[in-house]
This record gives structure tokens, C-alpha cells and sequence, in this order.
């Protein structure tokens, strides 16, 4: 009976796949950030289904709207912490940025979590349509709630 429950206890645990968990180095700016590499070598991940503003102006954007309160909240959710990343259909977008979901340990989405408190919005490019029912749905209950972006009146 032991030897049949260790093989039964062995058997579950062997079955169950072990997250891929990388730590997250650093935070570039709403929607980006690097994690750690399989080989040490450090990989960009652009957040999947959603946009939040820039924090300064580059080349190719300006400066926008809550794009530093976005930044900091990301900061402050993943910063240093441990995460798991899921791919959709295409890996890479044309900056050659791996494209991801993004989940903490303890389960938390952080994509729709940043649509859902305000500090991004919904950007879905075909054909990593994945979850973008549930960023609507979230970016819909951020705009009825005047939630980050959503609640400030511009004069």
C-alpha cells in the first residue's frame, strides 16, 4: 500500500508541468519589460493585447497620458519578482521583442490587471487574439469606474 501511494503521489507530481518562472530585471516602461534568460542572456517581452502611453519622447512617439503612473505601477507589481510568461500564435512583433502574457506566482495577470485598474489600454493585433475579449471586458469596467486614465478630466 505505501509503495503504491509514493508511486501514485509520483506519478501525479511527474505529470504536472513545471512553470517556466523567469525574474523579472527590469521595467522599461508600461508594457515592456526584461526578464531573465534561459542562458543568462536577458529577453524584452512586450505585454500582448494592450498599450500604455510612453514616459518620454522617442523617435517614433510622443510622450503620453499617464504613461509614467503606468511605468511605476508596473514597476512596483513585478519588479524583481518572479513570473510566468505564456505565448500566443506569433512570438515575436516586428522589433523582434518576444510577445507575452504575463503572470505572477501567485496567478495574477498582470496584462489584464493593467487594463483593468486604468494604466493601459486594449491594442489587439491579430493574430495574438488570445485574451482579447477579457481586456475589453476589463477595459470596459476601468472606463465605468473612472479608474487611472479613465478618471482624469482634462481642462
Amino acid at each position: 500500500m505505501k509503495y503504491f501511494l509514493f508511486l501514485l503521489f509520483w506519478g501525479l507530481t511527474s505529470l504536472q508541468p513545471s512553470p517556466d518562472l523567469r525574474v523579472v530585471t527590469r521595467v522599461v516602461d508600461g508594457d515592456t519589460l526584461w526578464v531573465s534568460g534561459k542562458n543568462g542572456k536577458e529577453e524584452k517581452i512586450r505585454l500582448i493585447g494592450i498599450d500604455a502611453h510612453e514616459t518620454r519622447d522617442t523617435p517614433r512617439k510622443k510622450a503620453g497620458f499617464y504613461g509614467k503612473e503606468a511605468t511605476a505601477y508596473l514597476r512596483k507589481r513585478v519588479q524583481g519578482k518572479r513570473v510566468r510568461l505564456e505565448y500566443d500564435i506569433g512570438r515575436y512583433d516586428r522589433y523582434r521583442r518576444t510577445l507575452a502574457y504575463v503572470y505572477l506566482e501567485d496567478g495574477s495577470f498582470i496584462n489584464a490587471e493593467l487594463v483593468r485598474k486604468g494604466y493601459a489600454v486594449v491594442l489587439t493585433v491579430s493574430p495574438n487574439v488570445k485574451y482579447a475579449d477579457t481586456f475589453i471586458l476589463c477595459q470596459q469596467e476601468a472606463r465605468k469606474n473612472n479608474r487611472g486614465l479613465w478618471g482624469i478630466k482634462i481642462q
